[in-house]
């Protein structure tokens, strides 16, 4: 009896084809396509790893190889006909390939399975992207340390629950982003470690008959180590919740970043410019520069939050080995990894821009008493308890209050109704230099710290 073939990996088994609708929602190359370089790098390498164990022979090798590369010419040419009933970008290729070469092309998928090919495809591809993400993060590290070089002695207010509270400099503020952003840097990279194991191999789920050599392809690869469970390495997709959840980290500081950035650029605030190449305008207000760069930074971050939870439900349920559900990893994660680089790359272009408006900020710093803390201080190193020395202070601001002058503005006989510990020398720490001088330790806002801080970030980036 003859039955239709239905498809080139597995139509055997099958007495009639697949339904139409069901091909289009069960296929997933209109996406995965974008593994194509990666499952070529790995066919090479598995290629080349059955002709050293004889189960293929050099020509033959050979053959497969150079047919691989002219399928990513004509992919990378915009000529290759992908097709919905060949399901996945691995079986495209594999087709192309056979079409190309004849009967060699099938003996490609000798001793592996499209579950540890997807695998290791994902992995190649997510070992790309990461260190893609890194060079964005040490880029907007750069343009960080280059402002904040810059603007060391630019005093700002800084703020707790949004209100002012101490002085401090702009650049020791543009360098708690710095910290923030090496430890997703460092996230990241330990990410990495553990996205680099190789699951080829693993074939379907339980290994091959065939005499492979794993370690062969695991240094064509540049694969870190092989995976030491075959189920294991056709199943689990940790490796890419890891990734989101780093990614969803980083991008929870880029909207703080942004959210600070949307608010300094307002009217109410007034502390920086941004240039109009980063903003947009508006369609009936023609006064209007929208920070918009910020803004969707600012939104987007919840797409990869999204898609942290979407990966992690995904995983939840799955017994041992591979099941269909994992074909929904590929969207999450692609669109989390474009996501997060390209929010670092508008970053990076922009922060080096940011012109500060200094005297504005300056301003801001002399508003709502936040040199408080430092005529606290004073009389402490006077000899007085902290706690009295807090009530004085306190019955100073509400003076200041009810009298519309800041402490710095008030008479020595004004400051010294609340002690008789206050001598003429509590000007210089009443004063924003003064407050933030006195910030002399490592991590400290004085504007000497801030340079050093500069030079140990310039040092940390040189290492990498």
């Amino acid at each position: 009896m003859s039955v239709e073939k239905t498809n080139q990996s597995w139509g055997g088994r099958f007495s009639e084809p697949v339904d139409a609708f069901v091909a289009r929602f069960t296929a997933s190359v209109d996406f995965d396509k974008r593994l194509y370089r990666h499952d070529i790098m790995g066919s090479k390498a598995h290629a080349t790893m059955l002709a050293k164990v004889g189960v293929l022979s050099d020509a033959e090798r050979d053959t497969i190889i150079e047919g691989l590369k002219q399928i990513q010419s004509e992919i990378e040419a915009g000529t290759f006909d992908w097709r919905v009933d060949l399901e996945d970008v691995h079986m495209n290729i594999e087709a192309r390939l056979t079409d190309r070469i004849g009967v060699t092309g099938k003996k490609l998928h000798t001793g592996r399975s499209r579950n540890d090919q997807v695998a290791t495809d994902i992995r190649l591809w997510l070992r790309d992207e990461i260190d893609l993400i890194l060079a964005e993060i040490t880029r907007l590290q750069q343009g960080l340390l280059g402002l904040a070089e810059a603007e060391a002695d630019t005093i700002m207010p800084g703020f707790t629950h949004l209100q002012t509270a101490q002085p401090v400099t702009f650049g020791h503020h543009l360098l708690a982003w710095f910290e923030m952003l090496s430890r997703d840097y460092e996230r990241l990279v330990d990410c990495r470690k553990r996205a680099n194991r190789m699951p080829l191999g693993s074939a379907a789920l339980a290994g091959t008959t065939y005499p492979i050599d794993r370690a062969i392809t695991c240094e064509l690869l540049g694969f870190e180590a092989i995976s030491g469970n075959s189920l294991d390495g056709v199943s689990d997709r940790d490796f890419a919740i890891e990734f989101c959840a780093a990614a969803a980290v980083a991008m929870m500081h880029l909207s703080r970043f942004s959210e600070e950035l949307v608010l300094w650029t307002s009217a109410q605030f007034q502390f920086i410019d941004l240039p109009d190449r980063f903003c947009t305008g508006s369609s009936i207000m023609p006064q209007k520069k929208n920070p918009d760069v910020p803004e969707l930074v600012r939104g987007k971050s919840g797409r990869v939050f999204g898609h942290l939870a979407g990966l992690l439900t995904l995983m939840k349920g799955q017994p041992l080995a591979y099941n269909k559900d994992n074909q929904e990893d590929k969207e999450p994660l692609f669109d989390a990894a474009d996501t997060l680089r390209d929010s670092l790359r508008a970053f990076a272009d922009m922060v080096p821009a940011i012109k500060p408006k200094r005297e504005i900020m300056r301003e801001a710093a002399r508003r709502g008493f936040s040199t408080a803390t430092d005529l606290a201080d004073y009389l402490v190193r006077r000899g007085l308890p902290f706690r009295d020395c807090h009530e004085i202070v306190g019955h100073a601001v509400k003076y200041g209050v009810d009298s519309g002058k800041d402490l710095a503005e008030m008479s020595l006989d004004e400051l010294r109704q609340f002690s008789d510990q206050i001598d003429d020398d509590v000007f210089a720490v009443l004063t924003l230099e003064g407050s933030v001088n006195a910030r002399d330790h490592i991590g400290g806002t004085a504007p000497n710290q801030v340079r050093a801080a500069v030079a140990r970030g310039k040092e940390l980036l040189a290492s990498r």
